[in-house]
């Protein structure tokens, strides 16, 4: 609003006071060109009622609710008592400024003649349709707001109910994982427990934000990958290259790289526990890069260690977070023996 009258004002100040500047003469007086400046008012006076009129009253009342016939009408009439209006200002300063400063000088308006008065009133129409136009712009962009607000409370409904999606996914492979190592190592057990417990708190609080530093989801990648590590056996090579400073406060979606981790233990180590996961990750030049390579052994059908939705949620929630800014490379090598899966997100 603040705004929107600043403009009026600025706009409708250069209208009616521009004309100081054409009526002014060096050899004339000030009380000269006030005359002539005053003579001028009429026209601009007239506009700026019409204006108004249409732009506060009868765009709103009666275009945008459909009595177009009802607007044009009264239209008329409006153009028709405004040129009358500049009419008489015109008569009433020929009768009382001519004594003063006749109209013959050599600055400012002359009275009127009938192409003058056709001049007007198309001037007159010309102001309507600004008001229509000033009008219908705003509307529109008030529209395309609201389109927008919508839009961004739709997605942010979708992401909230992702991650609500997501939360028990992990929670439930996890302790898959844990229910595994109960029956063979219940040492090993307890102390996943204990890494679960730093898991969730990044998983129960973090992941309610937006985005988190990359930092902290760089740390929770590195727990995970320590609690998997108490599960599986010797046979399974586990690298990690990491090219992120410890305390690298680069915004990203939290969680967006987990589903790639896991599917990478879910799908790289066979039931005979041998296999390898390498994962690299990296932020350069504002793109942050992960990198997860496994050897492929894909699982049985009664396998029930995952119910298959994480990778789909993580194409979902790039393209609702990250639209247009974001690749993700993924797919087996020529001999279906290794899986690659590496997306970059341009920051």
């Amino acid at each position: 609003m603040k705004r929107n009258l600043t403009i009026h004002i600025l706009c409708w100040g250069i209208v009616l006071f521009l004309p100081l500047l054409f009526f002014n003469s060096p050899t004339d007086s000030w009380d000269v060109t006030l005359i002539r400046w005053t003579r001028s008012l009429g026209g601009p006076l007239a506009y700026m009622a019409l204006f108004y009129v249409n732009y506060l009253w009868l765009i709103p009342k009666f275009y945008f609710n459909g009595k177009k016939g009802a607007f044009y009408a009264i239209n008329i009439a409006c153009i028709l008592i405004a040129l009358g209006f500049v009419i008489e200002w015109w008569n009433l300063a020929d009768h009382l400024l001519t004594d003063k400063v006749p109209w013959h000088s050599a600055k400012g308006p002359r009275p009127p003649r009938v192409p003058a008065y056709f001049y007007t009133a198309l001037s007159l129409v010309m102001v309507v349709g600004l008001s229509m136009a000033v009008r219908l712009t705003q509307r529109w962009q008030h529209a395309e707001q609201a389109r927008k607000e919508a839009e961004k409370s739709r997605t942010e409904a979708e992401l909230s109910n992702l991650r609500n999606q997501l939360n028990p996914h992990f929670l439930l492979n996890t302790l898959n994982n844990i229910y595994a190592l109960i029956a063979f190592d219940a040492d090993k057990a307890q102390l996943a427990v204990d890494e679960l417990s730093r898991l969730l708190r990044h998983v129960l609080y973090d992941n309610q934000q937006n985005f988190v530093p990359l930092y902290k989801e760089v740390a929770f990648m590195h727990n995970y990958i320590e609690l998997m590590k108490i599960r599986v056996t010797d046979g399974v090579k586990i690298e990690t290259d990491i090219r992120i400073a410890d305390d690298d406060s680069t915004p990203i979606a939290p969680l967006i790289f987990i589903s790639l981790l896991e599917n990478a233990f879910k799908h790289g180590i066979s039931p005979q526990g041998k296999g390898f996961i390498r994962v690299e990750m990296a932020q350069e030049h504002g793109q942050i890069t992960c990198a997860i390579t496994n050897s492929n052994y894909p699982k049985r059908a009664n396998d029930k260690s995952g119910s298959g939705i994480g990778l789909e949620q993580v194409s979902k929630r790039l393209e609702l977070i990250y639209p247009g800014h974001y690749t993700w490379e993924r797919g087996l090598n020529a001999d279906a023996t290794e899986y690659h899966s590496k997306i970059t997100i341009n920051n």
